[in-house]
């Protein structure tokens, strides 16, 4: 699937406002957030990248672990996107590491407009570490979790397909899982379709956006 042939897409107007390194930091506490999370190199930044048909919104790079802070981008007045840091594995100091697992722990528990969690995993390497361990933070703080197994383009369609029962069959009780590709735009529909219930997106908002000329 092209993300032309997607028409409902009210994330092309996502934006960049702050890079927090505190909770202090960030915007106030209020509407509709939804939070990206991924493992260091899982394919993060393309897939927010894809979601908003940005190219460059949330900096991709070779060096995995480089995003150091909460990136915030507001798609409308009540409506943001969250890029959590993305260390797992990285090469990051350890004092540095103990700083934002301290951070996120607080984000999850103290979040009250964390609405979901999109977690996104390299299909061909789900559940490591630090996807469990974000896993359970999500069950512990009650909050939505939504994977995406990313790279689904790098794998045949029975392998993939596999995998995403296997994983289906390992995430906590009302996590959800769906294969992705940020290439191809494999699942686009499906992830829009899941941030407009968390966003509560109406009809009404629908037609709205179509007006503003916001839908391709």
């Amino acid at each position: 699937m092209t993300s032309a042939s997607v028409k409902h897409n009210p994330y092309r107007s996502a934006n960049y406002v702050i890079s927090a390194h505190t909770l202090k930091q960030l915007p106030p506490d209020s509407g509709f957030e939804v939070a990206f999370a991924g493992r260091s190199n899982a394919g993060k930044s393309s897939a927010i990248n894809a979601l908003t048909d940005q190219k460059s919104l949330a900096r991709t790079s070779k060096t995995p672990g480089r995003t150091q802070q909460i990136v915030i981008f507001d798609i409308d007045e009540v409506r943001r996107i969250a890029d959590l840091p993305g260390y797992g594995y990285a090469k990051v100091p350890e004092q540095l590491r103990a700083h934002w697992r301290q951070v996120m722990q607080q984000y999850f528990n103290q979040r009250r407009s964390l609405r979901g969690v999109v977690l996104v995993m390299d299909i061909r390497h789900p559940l490591r570490t630090f996807d469990e361990q974000m896993l359970e933070w999500c069950s512990l703080s009650d909050v939505q979790c939504h994977v995406i197994l990313t790279k689904a383009d790098k794998l045949k369609r029975g392998p993939a397909q596999a995998t995403l029962l296997q994983v289906r069959k390992q995430i906590p009780p009302g996590a959800t899982a769906q294969t992705f590709s940020s290439k191809s735009r494999e699942g686009l529909a499906e992830l829009i379709a899941r941030l407009d219930q968390w966003y509560e997106l109406t009809p009404t908002d629908k037609i709205n956006e179509e007006k503003k000329g916001t839908i391709k």
